[in-house]
């Protein structure tokens, strides 16, 4: 048995240690929170070990409290940082690296800069055994996750076809449960987004790929509008379709009409968190002109990397072969029934 420690227990961190410690073969030694207050309670109550900075053991005294962070990893084999972005680096150069414990990494930090927690960005359809000889990885935020789910089999089936990718990342303001995070009235662009150059640091710096992004004012997904350039004649609609048919953690919806119809289902029909863990083709959208294919895909923002820090930890720790890695992941996350109810209630009319 191999013991996990997962330090934060936001969006990200409360799901991973949920999930995972339904594993046989981990044991979640606890829980790093960093801030004095009642989500401390919280995750005691959800039945974890709370562990802080050993210089802030004072700040709890009035929670029960396992001991500090820095002495429960003596006795660890990997963390999972789901700290706020940007404090991974700090962590994995002031914790992780002198204690000699591997960690996970997530997509608010960087495998750029001198601030790199890693050298390499993880995506399981597309680099899964890289991750096996690997100390520190950084797991893809939600839409470099999304979008490499969706150019990899495109890539595969189509190769020299392909001329270009043209991406709109609409994204969601905040989580779900964000809520002390305003959502302002306003459509927000991004600069320079991060996550074409991300998405390029798996397939190649040559990737014919251009990123934009905006901020839009819910909570609820974010949505992709993706243009899918070819240098033929593109394929048709149902081509596409069937490409992603069978495709593990997308599914083909034809009668949603926005995100939140497809977060209310998920809510409906109790999956866990409100997670689809997935992504999910709009395909009454799908349209094909001339060289060109038009997809709109919406992406469970929190969901979709859990299942993927789940893949990461089985490479890092135990080098599974993927499809065994696959088999298990399905074991704890039922990500093709839940694809099946999502299917069959958005089904074509």
């Amino acid at each position: 048995m191999k013991k996990v420690f997962v330090n934060g227990y936001g969006s990200i961190g409360s799901r991973i240690a949920k999930f995972i410690k339904d594993d046989p073969d981990i044991d979640v030694a606890g829980i790093g929170k960093h801030s004095s207050n009642e989500n401390v309670q919280h995750v005691i109550n959800d039945g974890f070990s709370v562990y802080v900075p050993e210089n802030k053991i004072d700040n709890f005294k009035n929670y029960d409290i396992s001991g500090s962070i820095e002495s429960v990893l003596d006795d660890c084999d990997l963390v999972i940082d789901a700290s706020p972005g940007g404090n991974g680096y700090t962590n994995k150069k002031n914790i992780y690296e002198p204690k000699g414990v591997k960690a996970i990494f997530q997509g608010g930090e960087t495998i750029f800069s001198d601030k790199a927690v890693s050298d390499l960005l993880f995506n399981s359809s597309v680099n899964y055994d890289a991750a096996f000889d690997k100390n520190y990885v950084m797991q893809g935020s939600c839409n470099v996750t999304g979008m490499g789910r969706i150019l990899n089999p495109l890539r595969e089936k189509y190769s020299n076809k392909l001329s270009r990718f043209d991406v709109t990342l609409v994204r969601r303001w905040a989580d779900l449960e964000q809520t002390d995070k305003q959502i302002i009235d306003t459509i927000e662009m991004t600069e320079q987004p991060h996550h074409g150059t991300d998405v390029k640091s798996y397939f190649g710096d040559d990737a014919p790929l251009f990123v934009r992004a905006i901020k839009v004012p819910t909570r609820q997904m974010h949505l992709h509008i993706m243009d899918i350039r070819f240098n033929e004649d593109a394929p048709t609609p149902d081509e596409i379709h069937n490409l992603f048919q069978n495709e593990y953690g997308v599914a083909i919806l034809w009668t949603a009409k926005g995100t939140k119809d497809v977060r209310d289902f998920a809510e409906s029909t109790k999956f866990n968190f409100k997670d689809t863990n997935m992504l999910h083709i709009h395909a009454n959208m799908t349209t094909s002109i001339g060289d060109t294919i038009q997809l709109m895909y919406s992406d469970d923002q929190t969901g979709i990397v859990i299942p993927e820090n789940y893949m990461l930890l089985q490479a890092m720790l135990f080098q599974r072969a993927y499809d065994d890695a696959l088999k298990r992941t399905e074991k704890l996350f039922n990500m093709d029934e839940k694809k099946k109810l999502l299917e069959e209630h958005f089904s074509k009319s």
